[in-house]
């Protein structure tokens, strides 16, 4: 990974005013999307149902206010909406693969393994949703990388976004760690909320993870951010989530599609327009109707101030992002040209008179 400044955002409003002047663009843009026109994603007809997986992590926060606040469901008129929550994104991809949903809020890597896996036939990426929000956070008395030799980490699942991510860190320090559990390091892809668990009780010296269990372990459980992952990307920027479809399903229901992301643009819309406060109380509502149970705010707001919330997938990282899971074995060597699909995010900002995110050269 390429190495920069980390700089630290914090939210007062979630106005997310730290960002880039695409991103602000795509925001402001999104507040205007009940009065533009339909995007252009494709034709064909509005699906009876949409199927959608996401995850109950503060990374998914578009998710989780689109669904909490319906602006999913009124976004996609009579189309049905059932969601199915998942850990991580490898297990993702597979439901997407076996026809069990239609689209789903995930990490770019698994995105580009299924992608290359499939030589372009699965799915596209529809447009950005979050940036940032990633560390590993380790016990208070590991202050170095060379203190990681002989101790077991954990990652969410083995080939999603935070395993590659942490792999590819430790190679960088010289420590050797393998896919089956070998090495200077050993990595336990496990279940977030086992994580938490297993590091209150020592069993684990720390973990690669996506917010909020960051905060979690922060907060929860006394560990410290041994490394944030955006200072290992230029200006800080780096996807953490990406909003992807089944291919034969924007062939099928475009309209659906623009529907999909339209929803999806409240979302990113009304998380720049409320309080962290308000935001933490709105997540918390859906995590609870999820799970029975919450966070804590502190838990919640400290996570806020890790990530934003965009349209723009940072395109750019793609292709560095495919060397690291092609170097570590995770993912097959294959040409990424035509992953993206940003056609209906980029009319709705076209219509509201904003920049449109790019593509990176990487599709549409």
């Amino acid at each position: 990974m390429m190495t920069a400044p980390l700089t630290r955002r914090a939210f007062t409003r979630l106005a997310l005013t730290t960002m880039g002047a695409a991103t602000m663009a795509s925001l402001a843009g999104c507040a205007t999307a009940d009065a533009a026109p339909a995007a252009t994603a494709g034709g064909g007809t509005a699906a009876a149902k949409l199927r959608l997986g996401y995850f109950d992590n503060v990374t998914h926060a578009t998710a989780l206010i689109g669904l909490q606040q319906g602006l999913l469901a009124k976004s996609l008129g009579t189309t049905t909406l059932t969601t199915e929550i998942f850990n991580a994104g490898p297990a993702t991809v597979e439901a997407l693969s076996a026809g069990a949903i239609d689209a789903a809020f995930i990490g770019p890597s698994p995105a580009i393994s299924s992608y290359a896996a499939s030589a372009g036939k699965s799915i596209r990426i529809i447009a950005g949703a979050t940036n940032g929000g990633a560390a590993l956070v380790v016990k208070k008395d590991i202050t170095k990388a060379s203190q990681l030799k002989g101790t077991t980490l954990a990652s969410p699942q083995l080939g999603n976004t935070q395993d590659v991510a942490l792999r590819t860190w430790l190679a960088e320090q010289g420590l050797t760690t393998s896919l089956t559990g070998g090495g200077d390091v050993t990595i336990t892809p496990t279940d977030n909320a086992q994580t938490l668990t297993l590091f209150q009780q020592g069993a684990i010296d720390g973990a690669w993870l996506p917010e909020p269990w960051v905060s979690r372990l922060v907060l929860d459980a006394g560990g410290h951010v041994l490394v944030n992952e955006a200072s290992q990307w230029p200006g800080g920027r780096f996807p953490s989530t990406v909003l992807v479809a089944d291919q034969s399903f924007i062939d099928a229901h475009g309209t659906t599609i623009d529907a999909l992301v339209k929803g999806h643009a409240a979302s990113i819309a009304w998380l720049g327009a409320h309080s962290a406060a308000e935001a933490a109380t709105a997540i918390n509502a859906r995590l609870t109707k999820d799970s029975g149970k919450g966070l804590e705010t502190a838990v919640i707001e400290r996570a806020l101030t890790q990530v934003t919330f965009s349209l723009d997938p940072v395109a750019s990282t793609f292709p560095e992002l495919q060397r690291h899971a092609v170097k570590l074995g995770l993912s097959k060597s294959a040409d990424l040209h035509g992953i993206f699909d940003l056609r209906a995010a980029n009319a709705l900002l076209k219509a509201a008179g904003k920049p449109t995110v790019s593509a990176g050269g990487l599709g549409v």
